[in-house]
């Protein structure tokens, strides 16, 4: 169990610096001389660098002691954040967040991959509880960095406290030993077809969930202040607040993941999504609208990522190789519409941000029908 607690703890700090980007979007944009279309640059080459560290991550957590590496890709966010607010070019502030990206890829791998190695089949609840504490983190971020930038003066405080917060993990994870690697699996797993098709349907759902969740996290902070929905206090309160609606989200889908199949749960949560998204849509001048619309998109994309690898669990042999298509799918994600919004953004108008997010989302809903619906023949439905 101590292991685990460290793992949390990690993924408190992951979400710590995961949500981070979307409130500082506009100052990092000043600090640098450009406009939201040039920093929107950081979302692209954070998906490249988080994409990279994800490949490579899982290799060295196959030839490596797995604590010492996740308290690497932590030591590693420690540093580049603290440099972050002396960055004054975009170019170089975008290196620099690729490197922040390939930690964060590193050691989103190595949490997944180790708990399973801990735990193994009985992962199932610790899996989630992952999932829950980096939503912990991602909900803390925008307050954290809210609150430093009030007391500091200045949103270099933001980034110097958040790179503080990466420390206690990694002294956690180094003051413990390491699991043993289990890439051969386990005694009883039985081993099902994988059809090249549904991992390329499996790869396309995690690829266009992430660009979602993306987007609307990393663009809720911009588009309510463009909107004059709010000051930058009560934008960064509403960022907040959806991934604080996340992170319930993950809480209540531990026990309703006992008691409904995948594929129920994952169609609920993309109704209820394609329903937040489209409220605020309607009423694009509401404070209130806004408010229950990014509640309930934050709450009903919550369990989406878990439980599309419960859903791939029954429908395919899990294998190493595969996770990392999942992964890159993901990654690739969280680096195209988030920029394409970014392009948009300023000619077009804030409201190309949830036009983007309800286009893939109808897409994300198709995918699931072609899933549920495909002649896959599962071990188990």
């Amino acid at each position: 169990m101590k292991k685990s607690i460290a793992y949390y703890i990690a993924f408190i700090a992951l979400g710590l610096v995961t949500a981070a980007l979307g409130p500082t979007l506009p100052e990092l944009a000043t600090r640098t001389g450009t406009d939201l279309s040039g920093i929107s640059l950081l979302f692209t080459t954070g998906s490249l660098g988080y994409l990279l560290g994800s490949l490579l991550g899982g290799r060295l957590y196959d030839r490596m002691r797995g604590h010492p590496v996740m308290a690497a890709a932590l030591i590693a966010q420690l540093l580049l954040l603290a440099l972050i607010p002396g960055v004054p070019w975009l170019l170089l502030l975008a290196f620099v967040w690729f490197l922040v990206g390939a930690a964060q890829g590193t050691l989103d791998v190595g949490g997944n991959t180790l708990i399973m190695w801990v735990h193994g089949h009985a992962v199932g609840p610790y899996m989630n509880g992952l999932h829950f504490f980096f939503g912990v983190g991602a909900t803390l971020s925008p307050l954290v960095i809210a609150r430093a930038a009030e007391l500091g003066g200045d949103i270099a405080w933001s980034f110097w406290v958040l790179a503080m917060l990466m420390l206690p993990a990694a002294l956690l994870l180094l003051a413990q030993g390491s699991p043993a690697s289990r890439t051969n699996g386990e005694p009883g797993d039985v081993l099902k077809p994988n059809a090249p098709l549904l991992v390329v349907l499996f790869v396309a759902f995690f690829f266009f969930y992430v660009s979602a969740e993306s987007s609307f996290g990393g663009w809720i902070f911009t588009y309510a202040t463009a909107m004059q929905l709010g000051d930058r206090a009560n934008a960064a309160y509403l960022t907040s607040a959806f991934w604080g609606a996340l992170t319930v989200g993950r809480l209540v889908a531990i026990p309703l993941a006992v008691k409904f199949r995948p594929r129920t749960i994952l169609l609920v949560d993309l109704l209820g999504c394609l329903v937040g998204v489209a409220t605020v849509l309607l009423w694009p001048r509401s404070i209130a609208a806004i408010w229950a619309g990014t509640l309930l998109t934050g709450f009903s994309m919550a369990s989406v990522f878990p439980t599309t690898m419960s859903l791939a669990e029954r429908r395919l042999t899990i294998t190493g190789q595969i996770t990392s298509f999942f992964f890159a799918g993901a990654s690739l994600g969280g680096m195209v519409l988030p920029w394409m919004i970014g392009q948009l953004f300023e000619r077009t108008g804030p409201q190309v941000t949830m036009i983007g997010i309800l286009s893939v989302l109808v897409i994300e809903l198709v995918l699931w029908g072609m899933l549920i619906g495909g002649a896959w023949k599962p071990n188990r439905q």
